[in-house]
């Protein structure tokens, strides 16, 4: 389940956003909804958000009374979450390798974060030690399914560019066995005016970063218009599907 990573690169991506993040971050918040609305009234005292961004979650579970600790491999990300006061601590690590002791949080919290890690088991560990017996972790990953239309338009305008794969719901579904978990699939699909919002949407977000250590070719004005040529089209815009896992994980004695 492990995967080559540079996370000097992911880091880097999301910094590049972090001044923009929240305007382009339809989906993040899409995915956060859904899983807050899986908490139902579950309250945590102590939570850490691990993978914050610019906080908007840290900012919510605030609002909800709890003590937020915010995390983040991007130092531009944390320092707009930081800006906007959205939490009581600011750590820039990595989720696999997380700088608190055993059982310090009552809910650890990862939205949209985890399909970066080099290995999903690892930082799902990392969330359980921290998390005190009785709370619990929350996350949502994208898996395998994600971004069918892009892969599809680029396959017939130019197969050299590569688009990230993410893992089944079976390979998240074994990275969780050791533990008490629930998880859940969620389809969501995006519509776009254009091909170049939709590109830009990816952007926006810092998910530009491609597994496997290849490097983006930048995207040429012809090569939007041959993408927007062969991107399978909807009465409501140019789609962007996304294949959701939310996943809850008791944390138990």
């Amino acid at each position: 389940m492990a995967q080559q990573v540079d996370k000097m690169a992911i880091a880097a991506a999301f910094s590049r956003a972090a001044n923009h993040y929240e305007q382009f971050a339809e989906l993040q918040r899409l995915t956060g909804d859904m899983l807050l609305a899986r908490m139902g009234s579950r309250r945590a005292d102590w939570l850490l958000d691990a993978g914050c961004g610019t906080g908007w979650y840290s900012r919510i579970w605030q609002s909800r009374g709890s003590r937020v600790m915010a995390l983040d491999l991007s130092t531009s990300m944390l320092q707009a979450c930081q800006q906007k006061q959205s939490a009581e601590h600011f750590i820039e690590a990595d989720i696999e390798a997380i700088p608190l002791a055993d059982k310090r949080v009552d809910l650890a919290w990862s939205n949209l974060a985890l399909q970066w890690c080099s290995d999903i088991h690892q930082a799902l560990t990392e969330l359980y030690r921290v998390t005190k017996p009785g709370g619990c972790i929350a996350f949502t990953t994208l898996m395998s399914g994600s971004l069918i239309e892009l892969r599809q338009a680029w396959h017939e305008v130019d197969e050299r560019q590569p688009v990230n794969t993410f893992m089944t719901f079976e390979e998240i579904e074994q990275a969780c066995r050791h533990w008490r978990s629930h998880l859940q699939c969620h389809p969501i699909t995006q519509y776009f005016p254009d091909v170049i919002s939709a590109m830009r949407s990816l952007k926006g977000v810092g998910a530009t970063y491609l597994h496997h250590g290849r490097q983006q070719q930048l995207t040429t004005r012809s090569q939007l218009q041959q993408l927007a040529s062969v991107w399978p089209k909807h009465q409501d815009g140019y789609p962007l599907s996304w294949q959701i896992i939310s996943g809850v994980i008791e944390r138990d004695e």
